[in-house]
């Protein structure tokens, strides 16, 4: 894998990634997605079906840009993993379960109320924040796919 490949991967993937889940993702599917049952099952569906088309968008003008060689091997399985990771990530339940048996239960509620430290307002209720433990252990289970993007075999090169 070469560096330069490596890094426009990761620019466009980080940044589809930003616009995919706070931009093309509707507030219904951010309410909903991680409700038991379907409801919440067909609401990730969509979020997920939605940010992997963003990825696809912004990551193959890139590649045709820079000359970059993909394969597409490498995007199925680079986006596939992707896909999957991220939509167990974002049922929620899930997430908080790896995160409470891995001793990580207090990171995962940081910035909550359910937090012990939680931020409140100088009146005492809960203070406006720009994340959470639970929103930072998921950008790490949904980062994953860059590697497989890149590393594929070369029998399935994409050209331009």
């Amino acid at each position: 894998m070469q560096a330069a490949t490596f890094a426009a991967v990761f620019a466009a993937l980080y940044v589809a990634h930003s616009v995919g889940d706070h931009w093309v993702q509707s507030s219904c599917q951010a309410a909903d997605k991680g409700k038991p049952g379907w409801t919440g099952r067909l609401a990730d569906t969509r979020h997920v079906a939605g940010l992997t088309v963003t990825k696809l968008v912004v990551l193959l003008p890139v590649a045709l840009l820079l000359d970059l060689h993909l394969t597409v091997a490498g995007l199925l399985a680079g986006l596939g993993v992707d896909a999957v990771t991220h939509w167990w990530a974002d049922r929620r339940s899930t997430l908080a379960h790896l995160a409470k048996v891995t001793g990580k239960g207090e990171f995962y509620s940081l910035g909550t109320p359910a937090h012990p430290a939680h931020p409140v307002t100088a009146a005492g209720t809960p203070a406006a924040h720009l994340g959470t433990g639970a929103y930072a252990l998921d950008l790490l289970c949904t980062d994953s796919e860059i590697e497989a993007v890149i590393e594929a075999p070369a029998e399935d090169l994409i050209t331009f």
